[in-house]
């Protein structure tokens, strides 16, 4: 619904959808800033995208400079103006033809909230103390996603950087940070961001998403910023009242109308989001982009809109820098990852599900929604592993159709798995993760096949040490909204067993209820009291073998192999070289397995395997006395027998 108090507010729920150096000019030709408003010649220019208006008006509103500036009109629909002598942070909208006045659309900062007005900022006043680290690639990433209002107790960037010595020290190699675009209200998930090119005035604004990432990169990690281009938030999105065309009304998302990505009329929109992909990593030098829900993102372009984004930000870096796009897709669709020469859109990798869905229905059960198309079964698990995704192109019951292309052209590097992220755990209608209703000896199983896979893991905030607090959906929005969507939120799981009982759905927290994101947080004083020491031992463990050990360093399908052992157990062999490991899984019962030609080496000749880490070892919280090796003479492994969930890593001697 559309509410305008100034003839164009947006709310509602069926909205149509570190320290200061020495200031640098920037040109007004900057490629990675077009519109919006920048630093140039001593003042800012301000360039705005408003095709149907007559006259547009840039409205300066600080206490240091107030008053109305005309900008001048653009053939290609743009208008824009000069004005000397501003400084950063002043405050200002723009007028469109004698309505408003609105925030800036491509607005750098957002201080006083999305309905305020927007602020000029500088990014050449941040003094840079470290540099991205060099030559990012797929080789050894290991992403850490967090959400920052939810990571630590202050909600804040400057609250991660404190916890920044902890991600070095478990050993993972890149943040991801949820969207930080700013949201209306002081909590949201960030998917329902519409200040796209403003980091959150809740979290810390410009000033602290730099010092986070300059703060990361002092500590070796690369940042990876989660960013929206298939929609907008329903509330605050301005863009509709500047440049209602910016929409297709004749195309439909889960949020409402479709961005308009093709067609006439559509370059300056297709602008707007490619230069606010090179506004991220130039002006705030995140490391790379995760994309999401590109399967929602409708472009009928000869040059689909995800491969002119990446044409372009790999055009614009500077020798020796290099980054990484990451899509978010559910449709298996091996074009996104296909090198641009062979017609794809040269992305670097995709987020792939499958795996957690089989993982997820084998040990605990889930049978609702999607998890319908899955089994669960280690035959299933292992084909998921060893191609990269499940569907290439079977029937999907959930779906109702076909779904996904062959992976088998793909490095398995390019497939993103996990045991949880915001969506796997959020979208559960009570925010549990999954070492909540499973046992931890399964968990760890689970775990170790994650984190000796070949694929790039992504770990979910808190899951290193089995964290206690769940992670709910919440917002903030205002009380007409907020309590659509509540009920909205309800509904969702009408269709589910569990919640079909109206009295049942009533339990589901109330996304609007601030004690929603509260429970949400993490619960940092409980890392050092059991069991979640030993669990995060054992993710410290194994990322350390994965950073170490040489078999572990490449991730070809040549060297990867991976077969059923029994009903309920799983082999994967990693193999570079002479270097080789055999990771021996099992997920519930008891499985015996002989090492001497099993069926995960066949072609080669016959190892001896030492013990190199157990994961029902008492160091991580199990019992050893259900594990039984059988050696050989000369003191190798020759046989195991497990009772019960629990995983070996062994080394060829």
């Amino acid at each position: 619904m559309r509410t305008p108090p100034r003839r164009c507010r947006l709310t509602g729920v069926s909205v149509p959808p570190g320290s200061q150096g020495t200031p640098r000019q920037r040109p007004a030709t900057d490629p990675t800033a077009p519109i919006g408003a920048w630093p140039v010649d001593g003042g800012f220019s301000f360039r705005v995208f408003a095709p149907g208006a007559r006259r547009v008006e840039l409205v300066l509103e600080g206490p240091e400079r107030s008053g109305t500036v005309p900008l001048e009109r653009e053939k290609s629909g743009y208008h824009r103006g000069v004005v000397p002598g501003l400084k950063t942070g002043a405050l200002y909208r723009y007028r469109i033809d004698g309505q408003g006045p609105y925030p800036d659309p491509a607005s750098r900062a957002q201080p006083l909230g999305v309905h305020g007005p927007s602020a000029t900022d500088d990014p050449g006043a941040f003094l840079w103390r470290a540099s991205n680290p060099p030559g990012l690639s797929l080789d050894h990433l290991v992403l850490y996603e967090l959400h920052v209002g939810a990571f630590t107790r202050e909600g804040t960037f400057r609250g991660v950087i404190r916890r920044l010595d902890h991600l070095a020290g478990l050993g993972v190699t890149a943040v991801e940070l949820m969207p930080v675009a700013s949201f209306p209200g002081r909590r949201n998930w960030g998917y329902d961001g519409v200040g796209l090119y403003a980091p959150s005035s809740v979290y810390g604004g410009p000033q602290g998403l730099r010092e986070l990432v300059d703060a990361a990169h002092a500590r070796g990690l690369a940042v990876i910023l989660d960013v929206v281009y298939n929609h907008f938030g329903p509330d605050g999105a301005y863009v509709w009242c500047l440049a209602p065309d910016f929409f297709d009304r004749d195309l439909k998302t889960p949020w409402g109308n479709a961005i308009r990505f093709s067609g006439p009329g559509s370059r300056p929109v297709r602008d707007f989001f490619v230069h606010n992909a090179l506004h991220w990593l130039h002006d705030y030098r995140v490391d790379g982009l995760r994309l999401d829900a590109t399967h929602s993102i409708i472009d009928r372009s000869k040059r689909h809109i995800l491969r002119e984004i990446a044409d372009r930000v790999r055009s614009t870096l500077p020798a020796g820098r290099s980054v990484l796009m990451i899509a978010e897709d559910s449709s298996n669709d091996e074009k996104l990852v296909r090198p641009r020469r062979r017609g794809g859109y040269g992305l670097d990798a995709v987020w792939a599900d499958d795996l957690h869905h089989q993982i997820r229905v084998a040990l605990a059960g889930d049978r609702d929604g999607y998890y319908i198309d899955y089994s669960g079964t280690v035959t299933d698990i292992a084909r998921t592993l060893r191609r990269g995704w499940f569907y290439e192109g079977q029937r999907s019951t959930h779906s109702r159709g076909p779904r996904g292309t062959s992976p088998a052209a793909l490095p398995l590097a390019a497939f993103v798995h996990c045991l949880q992220n915001h969506d796997q755990v959020g979208n559960r209608a009570l925010g549990e993760r999954i070492h909540h209703e499973i046992p931890l000896e399964a968990w760890r199983s689970a775990v170790c096949l994650l984190l000796t896979g070949p694929s790039t893991p992504l770990l979910f905030m808190g899951q290193e040490w089995a964290a206690s607090s769940p992670f709910l959906y919440f917002t903030d929005h205002g009380p007409e909204l907020g309590k659509a969507v509540t009920a909205g939120r309800r509904r969702e799981f009408e269709s589910f067993e569990s919640f079909s009982d109206p009295l049942a759905r009533e339990r589901i927290p109330d996304p609007q209820a601030n004690a929603t994101f509260e429970r949400s947080k993490l619960r940092w004083s409980e890392r050092s009291g059991p069991p979640h020491a030993a669990v995060l031992r054992l993710h410290r463990d194994l990322l350390r073998l994965r950073q170490q050990h040489p078999a572990l360093g490449e991730a070809t399908r040549r060297g990867f192999r991976v077969a059923p052992a029994g009903s309920h157990g799983l082999v994967m062999r990693r193999r570079v070289g002479e270097s080789e490991l055999l990771v021996v899984i099992n997920l519930r019962d008891r499985l015996e397995l002989a090492l001497r030609r099993p069926a995960s080496v066949k072609g080669g000749p016959p190892r001896s395997w030492r013990e190199l880490l157990l994961t029902e070892s008492r160091r991580y919280g199990g019992d050893p006395r259900r594990v039984v090796l059988r050696r050989e003479r000369r003191g190798g492994i020759v046989a195991i027998a497990i009772d019960g969930p629990g995983a070996i890593v062994l080394e060829s001697a």
